[in-house]
């Protein structure tokens, strides 16, 4: 499956994107696939909608919440779609203990589970994708899946990524960004999108992981760890975080792009990243 070097991930219904004319002026930019955040629905309704009004666009989910429906309703989902198996990727993963509540225990088992669930159902390898962070997960979609989704890293993380995951598994990290040479601008849209994030341990963990301290987390993220999550400046700065990603083994880079207008900050953005 060729998903290309850039991609495009946006939470929500997509209504901002999902007219025919829009996705396809997303493939002129060159972006190769575009990444379904916020936990879809298993029932890849909007996957097929984005599937059947573009031509060349990979759609992945990022992610599935392997909590909110069985591997049977995924599997059966993706088999109602196999028309479109060359240009989709079913993203799964675990998500938070504070979204889930009780039910959310051993989740490495969870993912186990549900892979097995989906090998079942007939999903193939090269079809599907695992958010991961964590050595342990990575590993499991080296093993399970075509690649690795990790969300809110840095390039260090990456490289890190790459060498666990080994050469034949596709890396295909989020990185948001806003197109503003205006730090104070930059650093509130990016402080905002951040507020969630910076409550939830899966994230937390990764970044302490990764060097950042408990200074670094407190009020609203410190000006390191917003600059390290969200790549802010004009073309050129954005570019360099990209190529950063590329340089330490990403296969793809997926943007959330946390301007207002979004499609006109892509169109400035994509002539630089591809």
């Amino acid at each position: 499956m060729d998903i290309g070097r850039l991609g495009l991930w946006q939470g929500g219904t997509w209504a901002e994107f999902r007219k025919p004319e829009v996705l396809a002026e997303l493939e002129e930019l060159g972006i190769g696939a575009v990444w379904l955040g916020g936990s879809p629905p298993a029932d890849l309704k909007i996957p097929e909608r984005l599937l059947s009004t573009s031509s060349k666009l990979v759609v992945a989910t990022g992610i599935v919440n392997v909590w909110d429906a069985p591997p049977e309703v995924a599997a059966a989902s993706y088999a109602r779609l196999s028309a479109y198996s060359d240009r989709l990727i079913l993203g799964i993963g675990a998500g938070h203990r504070s979204m889930v509540g009780d039910a959310y225990t051993k989740p490495y088992e969870k993912l186990v589970s549900y892979l097995d669930g989906l090998d079942a159902g007939g999903v193939p390898v090269a079809g599907r994708a695992l958010a991961a962070l964590g050595p342990k997960v990575l590993r499991l979609a080296a093993d399970r899946t075509a690649g690795a989704h990790p969300y809110l890293v840095t390039p260090e993380h990456t490289a890190q990524a790459r060498e666990i995951l080994g050469s034949d598994t596709l890396l295909m990290p989020e990185q948001k960004v806003v197109l503003s040479t205006d730090p104070d601008t930059a650093r509130a849209l990016a402080r905002k999108r951040l507020h969630t994030y910076l409550t939830l341990p899966n994230y937390t963990n990764n970044w302490l992981r990764l060097g950042f301290t408990d200074d670094d987390l407190a009020g609203g993220g410190s000006d390191r760890l917003v600059d390290s999550m969200v790549a802010w400046g004009d073309e050129d700065a954005i570019r360099t975080r990209i190529e950063a990603h590329r340089a330490a083994g990403a296969d793809h880079v997926a943007l959330q792009v946390l301007n207002r207008d979004k499609l006109g900050a892509l169109r400035k953005l994509a002539p630089a990243l591809t």
